[in-house]
């Protein structure tokens, strides 16, 4: 399958407006958090690229995906260094929770999904209930995290019902 030219300029985009929110929400008297966190984000980022780039993620039709191991990987280091580090937990608590939840809003780049299948590029399967949900979950992610950051205790019920949406989307689209 060959993927449409504006593609990776669709998802470098959406990738970089999602890590400048990420690290808008850090900027508030966190200078130190804000660095590490960037050197942290943009280096994953740089790295994942990287191996775009290399073609460890091609893959053709008889073979075994690999892109799996460019989620996990991340993945499992982070969780380590929650678990271990101090550090990443002090920077974890810096993060306003309604930015947590708004920063979802590049979720709303699954009309993506839509897009290839109305192209005949994916199947609509996988296309309708990935697409969807995302954009759904992605749209109102700013809508929740505003709620949450002028009324916590009020919206509690609102982010988590969100966040159940959120993963029965994302178990859809798997």
């Amino acid at each position: 399958m060959t993927i449409p030219t504006y593609l990776p300029y669709f998802v470098v985009t959406g990738t970089a407006a999602t890590l400048v929110a990420i690290l808008y929400g850090l900027t508030q008297d966190r200078t130190r958090a804000l660095l590490v966190s960037a050197a942290i984000l943009v280096g994953w980022l740089a790295v994942a690229i990287s191996l775009s780039a290399a073609g460890v993620y091609h893959v053709n039709s008889s073979g075994i995906p690999t892109i799996q191991y460019g989620i996990l990987l991340p993945i499992l280091i982070g969780a380590l260094m929650i678990w271990r580090s101090e550090a990443t937990k002090r920077i974890l608590e810096a993060v306003p929770q309604s930015w947590i939840v708004g920063v979802q809003l590049y979720r709303a780049l699954g009309v993506i999904f839509l897009i290839l299948y109305a192209s005949g590029r994916l199947p609509g399967l996988f296309a309708w209930p990935a697409g969807v949900g995302d954009i759904a979950i992605g749209l109102l992610a700013p809508v929740v995290g505003l709620a949450y950051a002028r009324a916590p205790r009020e919206a509690a019920g609102l982010v988590k019902a969100w966040n159940a949406c959120l993963a029965f989307s994302t178990s859809l689209s798997r």
